[in-house]
């Protein structure tokens, strides 16, 4: 029997979890599903991301730079909501770009990149 790959989570650093919530409902519609002060699950349709507490530390560094790529069918719309939200700019959207896709990115308050990306 053959293993069927279902999903990924990317757990993304943060330096306060109760603020980040509230950005990812706010620029990009994430839902919460569960949340504490050091760890919390949100969601948006199939999509998850876990958000995880960390100090910025030596000993616990938060690092950030994190990268994750959302991929979609239909992009316009949701650069479109994302426009309206606040979270990118008219022009951000590229279209037909070398590697064969539409894409468009942003930024969490930790420095995490999200980028929502099409393939065409």
């Amino acid at each position: 029997m053959k293993t069927e790959l279902l999903h990924i989570t990317p757990v993304l650093p943060s330096q306060d979890i109760k603020r980040d919530i509230a950005w990812y409902k706010k620029y990009a519609g994430f839902e919460t599903i569960s949340a504490d002060t050091m760890y919390a699950c949100l969601k948006r349709e199939p999509f998850f991301i876990h958000l995880q507490w960390h100090a910025d530390t030596k000993e616990d560094p938060l690092l950030g730079g994190s990268v994750i790529k959302l991929f979609a069918k239909n992009i316009k719309p949701i650069f479109k909501e994302f426009m309206e939200r606040g979270t990118v700019k008219e022009g951000k959207l590229q279209l037909n770009t070398p590697w064969g896709t539409h894409e468009f990115g942003f930024y969490d308050l930790n420095n995490n990149a999200i980028f929502i990306v099409e393939d065409v």
